[in-house]
């Protein structure tokens, strides 16, 4: 009978452990019903968000899960709260700001979703996935059909400011490309004021394409075309 190395074995169990239960935790957070569709009826705009699958970035294995209120509001709005994430999303105040905000997507047609961003089984950000070309955006740029835009808030103070932002922004936007084949293009619209958030767009592989006057602020307006993806 071949020598078993104990250590390596023990250690190989060990990380086979701890990748179930990460899909364990991952599980427990995606809510489908039988069909597949989603469990609230929503109309199908956005071509399945709650089946996409997770991506691998350098930092561990990131997926999209669409936000459940009940589960999600608490962290959600402390995230809003912290000062630095007010300055900008302007959603702090009581957890029923918060839940106002998530209200009206959940309960809308379904054009735009939010999500929470795990990193390795740990819920650590918050986005939103939305239909661009169906939002009041498309009347200050020249949409596309099918474009589609997102929205991202790194919930951990710890986690901002040494480039995360910039590998789960294309992690994000590849799976947008990847599950929507109808999408071109990536859009979104951080405020200019926001440099941070500019610069991880950017090194995401963004470009630049205009300057956009929107209800509330002046935003850059931001793509990452489908054409683009394996160039920039």
């Amino acid at each position: 009978m071949p020598h078993t190395d104990s250590s390596t074995s023990s250690s190989t169990d060990d990380t086979i452990d701890m990748r179930l239960r990460q899909e364990e935790d991952i599980a427990r957070l995606i809510d489908l019903d039988s069909t597949g569709r989603e469990a609230d009826g929503r109309a199908d705009l956005l071509d399945r968000i709650v089946e996409w699958r997770p991506t691998s970035t350098p930092l561990g294995t990131f997926q999209l899960i669409p936000v459940r209120i009940g589960r999600d509001l608490r962290l959600i709005a402390q995230w809003m709260n912290d000062p630095s994430v007010a300055a900008f999303w302007e959603l702090d105040g009581p957890d029923e700001t918060t839940a106002s905000h998530l209200g009206d997507q959940l309960d809308g047609d379904g054009r735009s979703v939010p999500c929470l961003g795990v990193l390795d089984g740990a819920p650590m950000s918050y986005w939103e996935v939305y239909r661009a070309d169906l939002d009041p955006l498309a009347r200050y740029y020249p949409a596309r059909p099918h474009d589609t835009g997102i929205h991202l808030l790194i919930g951990r103070v710890g986690d901002r400011g040494r480039g995360l932002g910039t590998i789960l922004l294309r992690a994000a936007a590849d799976l947008v490309l990847e599950h929507r084949p109808s999408c071109t293009r990536v859009v979104a619209e951080p405020d200019l004021r926001n440099t941070p958030s500019v610069a991880a767009f950017l090194g995401a592989g963004f470009r630049f394409s205009a300057e956009v006057e929107l209800p509330g602020k002046r935003a850059a307006l931001m793509l990452r075309d489908r054409a683009l993806r394996h160039v920039l």
